[in-house]
């Protein structure tokens, strides 16, 4: 039986959870908008903590039928805020300072928690 998008995403946060991510937040965004249904929001420690994190989102991408569509860093280093899209769901790989600054939670408010 194929998952749905809201199970992968979940399983997605609890990956984030066992690599160590920090405060992981699922929010279901789909009724707010038309290009994703689900951020996953974790907060990292350092650039090798991304990059293990990374990994762990290619292998599972790929063993999910999931395309990671793109990757964008917002700092130089790369290290302060990595997004991943995988289409469905995105998520967002934040340093402390990058999560406390944006606040992607409060910005996204209106949408349902699930975690």
């Amino acid at each position: 039986m194929e998952k749905t998008e809201k199970e992968k995403a979940l399983e997605i946060a609890a990956l984030m959870e066992d690599g160590k991510g920090q405060d992981v937040t699922v929010i279901d965004v789909s009724k707010l908008n038309s290009w994703t249904d689900y951020f996953v929001i974790t907060t990292v420690t350092s650039s090798a903590h991304w990059q293990g994190l990374y990994k762990s989102i290619k292998d599972y991408a790929a063993k999910n039928d999931m395309e990671i569509h793109q990757t964008h860093q917002k700092s130089s280093q790369g290290d302060e805020w990595n997004l991943v899209d995988l289409g469905s769901v995105v998520v967002h790989l934040m340093s402390s300072e990058a999560r406390n600054f944006y606040e992607l939670e409060k910005l996204w408010h209106a949408g349902e928690f699930l975690k």
